[in-house]
């Protein structure tokens, strides 16, 4: 397989626009602009780690205004992952209180629970007979109809504040190619692309790295060992007087081992995205011709019993060697392969590494029930693996 493109399922509402389900040219070119201009608006340096900082600062301090009452922390993690993103793309972050906001996190939870269940693999095979039948299929596309709406705002009002010397983010880097190029007939730097391009971003920023920290804060309650041995790598390194930063994690690999574990455990995203093969292929003896669409499938590689010791167990010693450093494996896919891996994924790492070591700093992870009766297995699987919703005690350290 080369750079092909993603295919995409019966019940795509994207007909081929936006960085995740285009392919070919057009994916090449959204592609190479998404990540120039991510990186031109701090990805992966330290304008981003701060405002990582930041918004680390926010949802502690959000969760402290519980007054030690029991929460389920899901609804201020996507507020604080969504933030990040928003500051790239939007040029501003939103306050948790926000009930437009609040509205936007809740339409991606619901759009995450309704594409890894059961029914749109129904409504992907029998799309003509499950249009006339009420189901969760119809509140995805109305959720993806409200979040449009939201982002199509959000292209005018850059449109009408767009000062083309001083772009302020994704939206206006964005509104100054498509000018550029308004003359290019083939231009890929059109409205439709803009919108899509902008939703996926705010999807997978908002949606992946939430749940994958909800699912790190239920793993770390659920094994009080392992959450002590952060406690205690977080003392020694950084202490309470100032906050972690991203030079930290070369001097903590425990915490770096548990993080990456987390990811392999979890296998977020088993089957990726959708890919196409743009050449026929012999593979293991067999041939897969031009335009075949393959699934490549992330569980064969995070969970083979060839490649962990123990792949179907939490394990951090997956990821340290014998004298307790970190160990970093090539068969580590947590954000896929090849030419499609996930174009954020400097940025996620950043925010996993700030947002769990800043929590940890701050609080103990304390269930409601009994440790011992944490399920860690998943709640629905299918596009992503999303956990079992428990409550916790953040008692301050």
């Amino acid at each position: 397989m080369s750079e092909g493109g993603s295919g995409k399922g019966n019940c795509s509402v994207q007909d081929g626009t936006g960085i995740a389900s285009s392919n070919g040219e057009r994916w090449k070119q959204l592609r190479r602009f998404t990540l120039s201009t991510l990186k031109n608006f701090g990805m992966g340096k330290k304008s981003v780690e701060q405002r990582n900082l930041e918004e680390a600062q926010f949802l502690v301090t959000a969760i402290r205004n519980k007054k030690d009452t029991s929460l389920s922390p899901n609804f201020l993690l996507r507020c604080a992952s969504s933030n990040i993103i928003c500051s790239l793309v939007f040029g501003d972050r939103f306050d948790y209180e926000d009930k437009r906001f609040l509205t936007l996190t809740e339409m991606i939870s619901e759009n995450m629970r309704v594409l890894s269940g059961p029914w749109i693999q129904l409504y992907d095979n029998f799309p003509t007979i499950l249009d006339f039948l009420p189901g969760p299929h119809k509140k995805l596309f109305r959720n993806s109809a409200d979040l449009q709406n939201f982002m199509n705002q959000m292209i005018q009002s850059h449109k009408e504040s767009l000062q083309k010397d001083v772009p302020r983010d994704f939206i206006d880097c964005f509104l100054i190619k498509m000018e550029e190029e308004q003359h290019k007939h083939d231009s890929e730097f059109i409205l439709m692309n803009l919108l899509w391009t902008i939703m996926d971003l705010f999807f997978a920023g908002t949606a992946t790295t939430s749940t994958t920290l909800q699912w790190a804060i239920q793993i770390l309650a659920k094994y009080p060992q392992v959450q002590e041995k952060i406690h205690s790598e977080i003392d020694e390194v950084v202490g309470s007087c100032r906050r972690p930063t991203v030079e930290d994690r070369a001097n903590m690999p425990y915490t770096d081992a548990v993080i990456h574990e987390v990811q392999r455990y979890i296998d977020l995203a088993p089957m990726s995205l959708p890919h196409m093969v743009t050449r026929d292929v012999e593979f293991r003896g067999y041939l897969i011709p031009k335009g075949t669409c393959v699934v490549p499938l992330l569980s064969s590689v995070l969970k083979g019993t060839s490649q962990w010791e123990t792949p179907e167990e939490f394990n951090p010693n997956h990821f340290l060697d014998e004298n307790g450093h970190f160990k970093k494996s090539e068969i580590f896919m947590a954000f896929s392969a090849g030419k499609r891996i996930c174009p954020g994924e400097s940025l996620a790492r950043m925010e996993l590494f700030l947002f769990l070591t800043t929590l940890l700093q701050s609080f103990v992870f304390k269930p409601v029930i009994d440790h011992k009766e944490i399920d860690i297995s998943p709640a629905i699987s299918g596009l992503a693996v999303l956990p079992n919703d428990y409550e916790f005690y953040f008692i301050s350290r």
